[in-house]
Order: structure tokens, then sequence, then C-alpha cells
């Protein structure tokens, strides 16, 4: 972490140095606050996106810097939230004049009027986001950090400037957030922060699910996301955003049997898989793919606890959860829903003797989600019996090196029948009907079962006897 009272060295980009002529010519302040300063001193690399606070009008000081520069980039002004927004370098500015903020209960959007430097810290989430860096001539470069934020920084917490029950209930998403930076940051949440969390978490019910979707999606980013999602749970907000997923943590006995507890392995589930893929809707997955049990759980005496169904049943609620949090209800969510529907299907078949058609089917079913759905099985084992674990994980190089050997000789990931309903209703004269159906399935289940080769000759009379079996006489023969 670099420690300084100046950091010229942060600002060397030439951006800096034209804000720098563009605040002196309209005899304003300028000043670069919040992520960028903040990742600068940890060095977590440079941002793409700096935010620039004007002691004036920041839409007056974006027009006048894009005045400066030579191509006179185009400035995006948003006047109803007093703030405008240029691109430089492949560097996305936004300038906002510093402001004082009040809050009404029922909305997160602010009361606004201009205020000074100290006034706009004031309005920023955590201490570590509420430090700034001059841009101004005569003390280019200075830290002006009036909350300590280097010292929360050094001492990685999570703190607002202000009171923190007043800033998560004037700001709910803010929560949100609170948890976010300590999963990436791998910071702790002040004591008081985190209770006044607790304490305000109802209030996250006036945030859109847009907004809260695009915090998770942060978290599940992550290296570790249990960690977010463990917070999430203890301070209540994710029985609010997920309670699909807290339903897991339910662990019953009967008779003197227990079953696992499914929340705590979903969350092992998620980081086991975050090493081995970046893929955010596979996290999801990850995430979601055991929510069905909850609602399928049931108790007999020959069998212990049963979770029958909860595949086809969990498919369908990721569904209802996309909905209601506003997610993509694209070929993202049919992703989800597909992952969590087939998420047994390799476990089952690694537990038996590996078949060439149950490869088959597996390839068939998954298509191109086929490795996805491998990488999501094995982050699933999550047993503490080593001996298991290096059983399992073996058992997963064989489906693996079997997929290749099936998919080599018999081509079914991307399949499509030898014969076409078109040709069928050619070769038999036939109409749209039952029987072309019956027929194109037919050849499709004894390519699968390995009764016949992915071949036309072969599928060819495969039909010829499936049809005659239906009373079926070719007309227009082909082979």
């Amino acid at each position: 972490m670099i420690q300084s009272s100046n950091y010229n060295e942060a600002l060397q980009d030439p951006i800096f140095k034209i804000i720098t002529q563009a605040a002196k010519e309209l005899k304003v302040e300028a000043y670069v606050i919040g992520g960028f300063v903040r990742d600068f001193i940890l060095e977590r690399g440079s941002k793409k996106d700096i935010d620039i606070v004007a002691v004036g009008s920041g839409i007056d000081l974006a027009l006048k810097v894009s005045e400066l520069i030579p191509h006179h980039p185009k400035v995006q002004v948003f006047k109803n939230y007093g703030t405008a927004m240029l691109r430089f370098n492949d560097i996305d500015i936004e300038f906002v004049g510093a402001r004082k903020e009040s809050y009404r209960n029922e909305s997160r959007n602010p009361l606004v009027e201009n205020g000074t430097l100290q006034d706009d810290q004031n309005r920023r989430d955590f201490t570590i986001n509420a430090m700034a860096f001059s841009l101004n001539e005569e003390n280019f470069g200075d830290l002006v950090d009036p909350f300590n934020g280097m010292t929360a920084l050094t001492d990685k917490i999570i703190k607002t400037p202000l009171d923190p029950d007043v800033t998560y209930s004037d700001d709910p998403l803010r929560m949100m957030r609170a948890i976010r930076f300590a999963t990436q940051l791998n910071f702790t949440i002040e004591e008081e922060s985190l209770n006044a969390i607790t304490k305000n978490a109802d209030r996250i019910k006036i945030i859109s699910g847009e907004r809260i979707v695009e915090e998770l999606n942060k978290i599940l980013l992550t290296e570790k996301p249990s960690v977010g999602f463990l917070l999430l749970y203890k301070t209540g907000l994710l029985d609010l955003i997920l309670p699909e997923l807290t339903a897991l943590n339910n662990v019953e006995e009967v008779e003197g049997h227990t079953h696992k507890n499914n929340f705590y392995h979903t969350l092992e589930v998620v980081d086991n898989i975050c090493p081995n893929t970046d893929d955010l809707w596979l996290r999801w997955a990850a995430l979601l793919h055991d929510i069905g049990k909850a609602p399928t759980k049931k108790f007999n005496k020959k069998n212990g606890w049963t979770f029958h169904g909860h595949e086809f049943l969990g498919s369908k609620m990721v569904k209802r959860i996309f909905e209601r949090l506003h997610m993509p209800l694209n070929q993202k969510m049919r992703f989800v829903q597909k992952m969590v529907a087939m998420s047994s299907r390799p476990i089952v078949i690694s537990e038996d003797l590996v078949t060439d058609s149950a490869v088959r089917r597996l390839v068939f079913d998954a298509g191109e989600d086929v490795e996805n759905l491998l990488t999501l099985c094995e982050a699933d084992i999550t047993t503490k019996n080593q001996k298991k674990f290096k059983k399992y994980h073996n058992n997963f190089k064989i489906v693996r090196q079997k997929i290749v050997e099936v998919e080599e000789r018999d081509h079914v990931r991307n399949f499509q029948p030898p014969i076409t309903g078109e040709e069928i209703m050619e070769i038999f004269d036939l109409k749209p009907s039952r029987e072309i159906g019956q027929i194109k399935d037919a050849i499709k289940e004894a390519i699968l079962e390995g009764d016949i080769a992915n071949d036309y000759a072969e599928a060819y009379q495969f039909m010829m006897k499936k049809a005659d079996s239906l009373g079926l006489k070719p007309v227009n023969p082909k082979l």
C-alpha cells in the first residue's frame, strides 16, 4: 500500500493536467475522488473510470475539459443529476458538482443542493471512498482525507464517514456495497456499521432488483464469494433477497437420521467453482443448483432423507428468481436453468459403471455446455473424506475421457438427425403427422443407445424397419 501526503505519481495521465487547466480557467476547485484514489493507494491497478468533483458546476467543467482536448470528445450531460461524462484515452470520466444531500424515507434518491468539498465527502458511503486528490494548481496531488480513510485502508476496515445508522437508512444500497467491498478487498466491516446493517436490513425493499443484482454479481465474481453471502445471511439481507437460498439452512433429524446443511454446502460449491471459471452465470448456477432441495425434502424410514426431483423443481424456481430480481430472461437464464436441471446427471454417471449410452445422452442433452456442467459437478464435491474426494475426482476424469471417445466416434454434441423430417415426408409421401415424429425419435434413441451409428445408411435401414412396423411403405426410396 502506498502512503504519502502527496500523490503526484497517481496523476501522470495527461487528462489530469487538462482538468487542472480547465478548473483554473473557470475559477473552480477540482478533485479526483473515490475508487481511483482508493485503488491507487491499495495498488490495485489503474481504473478505467474516474470521478471528478468540482466545487462549482461539474457540467461546465466537463465542457471546458472537452474544449481543451484536441479532438473535443463528446460530453454526455445528465442535467437531472447535475453530472456529465466524457471518454479520454479509454477512460470514462464523470464530473459532478460538489453537493450536499438529504433523503426521504421512501426513496434512496436524495434531495440535492450545491455544497463544499467537505459536504461532498460527507455524503460518501465509506471513509475509504471519501478520500480525494487535489487537481488544483497550488496543491496538485495533495490527499484530502477528513475521515481518516487512510487509517481504514491500513486497518482493512469498512466504516461510514457519518453515523452508519443514518447512512444505511438514507441509501440502503450502501449495505450491499459495504458487504461487496468487504468481500472484494478482504476487509472487515466495523462492528457498529455491521450492527446498523442488521438494524436497517428491511430497508433493502426500496431498492430495485437491478441494483441489488449488480452488487450480487460483483460478490459472485470475487475470489471467495462465501464471505459476502455469509455477511448477507448474518445481517438478514439474504433472507429478504434470496429466501430460496436461506431456506436450505435448515437441518432436521428424524429417528437419528439427519442430512447435510445444504446452505453451507452451496457456499462451498460456489467457492470451489471460482478458481475454475470466471463465468458469472456458471457461478449463479452454482449458487442456485440446490434450491429445489428445501421444498422437495422428505423423510421415509427406508431411505432416510430424500430430495427427489429437486433439480427439476430448482430449474423452475430459477425463472421465478430471475423475474423477481429483474435479471435477464434470455439465454443467460436458460443456461442457469439448464445447469440446475442437469446438475446431478454427471454425478450419477460417475458413481455407476460409465456406459457409452449414458455418456452419449449426457453430451446430447448438455450440448456445448457439457464442459460447464462437469465443472459445476466437480465443484459440487465437498466431502471432507479424502478417500472419497479422490475417488469422485478420479471418476470424473474417467467421464471426461469417455466423453472425448464417444464424441470422436459418434458426434452427438451438435447432434442433427442423419435423416430429416422433410426426407421422411418425401420418402413415404406423408403430410406432417405423428408418424414422422415417431420415426425421428426412434432414430435418435437408436443412435443414443448405440444400436446404430450416427450414419445415414444405418439410420436409413433402421427407419425402413420402424416405418414397416407402423404400416408405412416407401413411395420415393433413396437407397
